[in-house]
């Protein structure tokens, strides 16, 4: 779709299935099942909705889905897609990882950055888009890679070091543009240091709002992920980030949504927000 001069498209970085329960937190499962259901092992389905973003002759990746270096017990256990989907997918699109000139990451949990390194011919870890600048917070960064025990299952240095090895990391720090149409704000609340992504081109905005509201069915403002580090803060920044777009008219792009990839919002009294347009695919 066109967002004035720059064009998007979803480019999937992978299917998987996820406990419905981590995904929902302390909400009862009888309210989120209605519009989630699960199968056998109360899992529900996720996709990762990486976003390709073309600026002139500028390729531009939010997120990188969970990659090709999953475990056969990992694989087995989230039932996800085989493969390297999002390379594939791009392929499809056209553009092959030596096109990619910029990768921003929302934060660097597994199916948001697994997709950002790979192995070789030879077996050795390196980032998947060699011409790219991958662009992370500072604080993200410093989290994910610090080693703190509570934090040793959220994240995966072999996704993360390639990146400061071949010199292609930028991190950055707080709320900034990185280019004329793009600029970030840090929400914190998911992750230390987790960001949205705002897309401004020609009166029109749409915001990638990452873990801050995953699917559509995340809309009521109390409803958060288990993996929040801080659930207040998620909470809080929720509710405004929301507000904003719906009274302003903005899209909202969800990536873990396997059904609406984009939606425009409205304020609802019961629910908080409500879906007033839905878009199945960019």
């Amino acid at each position: 779709m066109q967002l004035g001069s720059l064009t998007l498209r979803t480019i999937s970085g992978g299917t998987y299935w996820i406990d419905g329960g981590t995904m929902f937190g302390v909400v009862p499962r009888p309210l989120w099942e209605r519009n989630f259901p699960t199968d056998e092992q109360h899992r529900i389905p996720q996709d990762t909705n990486c976003l390709l973003v073309q600026a002139g002759d500028r390729n531009i990746l939010i997120d990188t889905g969970a990659g090709s270096k999953l475990t056969d017990k990992e694989r087995a256990r989230l039932s996800a897609q085989p493969g390297d989907p999002l390379v594939e997918n791009l392929a499809a699109a056209g553009l092959a990882v030596e096109d990619i000139d910029q990768v921003v990451l929302t934060h660097l949990h597994f199916d948001h950055a697994g997709g950002a390194t790979r192995f070789d011919d030879e077996g050795q870890l390196v980032p998947t888009f060699p011409n790219a600048e991958y662009v992370v917070q500072r604080d993200e960064w410093v989290s994910a890679t610090a080693g703190y025990p509570e934090l040793r299952a959220a994240y995966s240095l072999d996704n993360l070091l390639p990146l400061q090895d071949s010199g292609q990391l930028t991190l950055i720090d707080g709320n900034r543009a990185i280019g004329s149409d793009m600029r970030v704000f840090v929400t914190g609340g998911h992750t230390q240091g987790h960001q949205v992504i705002i897309l401004d081109s020609d009166d029109q905005t749409a915001v990638y709002v990452a873990d801050i509201c995953p699917t559509w069915r995340h809309l009521p403002v109390l409803w958060c992920l288990s993996y929040d580090t801080h659930l207040l803060q998620t909470r809080r920044i929720k509710a405004e980030l929301l507000g904003q777009i719906a009274d302003r008219g903005w899209l909202a792009l969800f990536d873990h949504d396997p059904d609406v990839v984009a939606a425009r919002l409205q304020r609802d009294s019961r629910k908080d927000f409500v879906v007033s347009e839905s878009l199945e695919s960019l």
